[in-house]
């Protein structure tokens, strides 16, 4: 069972590729970047990739805190004044092989415009298998 409800599962499932991740550099400054990204259902993560991966700063960022948030947002096509989106924050993985990624296991998630009312909730990873 994921930790996504379902319009959140569509939202993430429907084609939209560009997000922007947040870590947060030695000194405690925030680095925000924008970045491809794929839901893994089989992991039920949010993976992030890019050229050269393994040297950015967000790559690195992540390797030393086990840390980030990613925001997948649009505006509606039907009507303009609709934002929607999504807000996953939790641990984070730099994995550098065999394909450099940066992997997002939920812990906070926060969506706005994808069902009637927002949701803003912390949840339980799921177990690794």
């Amino acid at each position: 069972m994921s930790v996504f409800r379902e319009a959140e599962l569509r939202y993430l499932r429907g084609g939209r590729q560009l997000a922007r991740i947040a870590t947060v550099g030695p000194d405690g400054t925030p680095h925000v970047v924008p970045v491809a990204y794929i839901y893994n259902a089989a992991r039920d993560t949010i993976d992030v990739g890019g050229r050269d991966l393994t040297q950015t700063k967000k790559f690195r960022d992540v390797a030393r805190t086990g840390r980030a948030a990613i925001v997948i947002d649009d505006i509606e096509s039907e009507d303009p004044w609709h934002p929607r989106g999504i807000e996953i924050r939790g641990r984070g993985e730099a994995i550098a092989l065999p394909t450099p990624l940066i992997r997002i296991h939920p812990e906070r998630i926060v969506s706005w415009g994808l069902e009637p009312t927002p949701s803003a909730r912390t949840v339980r990873p799921r177990e690794r298998g």
